[in-house]
């Protein structure tokens, strides 16, 4: 059965949290270290920007969203922070596309004009998505963060979503 990629609901706020809180624990997809609840997940879901959720059969798998880029400046209003997780046990079989396909078309549909993000260097598996969705390598911020004590650099990456 094919993935099927649709908008968040409320009621997938304790899926998408065990999805995260996977990608908290590898240390490879986030500076977050704190574990992510439920009612976390339902405060983003309320917050209205784009979520969308990826299900295999029953099961969600994945997910990606699109946080506010610069919340309180305006002119960066239709730029969405991006997100994408799957569940560890799904990795590899698609399911991270599916997700980043969906969010670019609600993102835009929303009037979005571009999606951007941070991805630490070793994730060779979330570069290689967002190449293959064509997003561009912008550059590389040099000890952006520590985590766990260690300094970390990432790559920024940027998807234009209209021409």
């Amino acid at each position: 059965m094919p993935f099927r990629p649709r908008p968040a609901r409320t009621e997938d706020a304790e899926a998408i949290a065990r999805i995260y809180n996977e990608g908290i624990e590898d240390r490879l997809a986030t500076f977050e270290t704190r574990h992510r609840s439920a009612d976390d997940v339902r405060d983003w879901v309320d917050d209205g920007f784009p979520l969308v959720v990826v299900e295999d059969g029953e099961t969600l798998v994945a997910w990606a969203s699109a946080a506010p880029y610069r919340p309180g400046r305006e002119v960066y209003a239709g730029i969405g922070d991006f997100s994408v997780y799957v569940a560890r046990s799904e990795r590899r079989r698609g399911a991270g596309r599916a997700a980043m396909e969906a969010l670019a078309v609600e993102a835009r549909r929303r009037g979005y004009w571009k999606l951007v993000s941070r991805i630490f260097p070793e994730n060779e598996a979330s570069l290689a998505l967002c190449r293959a969705v064509g997003f561009r390598e912008v550059g590389v911020y040099r000890r952006h963060a520590r985590l766990d004590g260690e300094w970390r650099d990432v790559v920024v990456v940027e998807l234009l979503l209209e021409a």
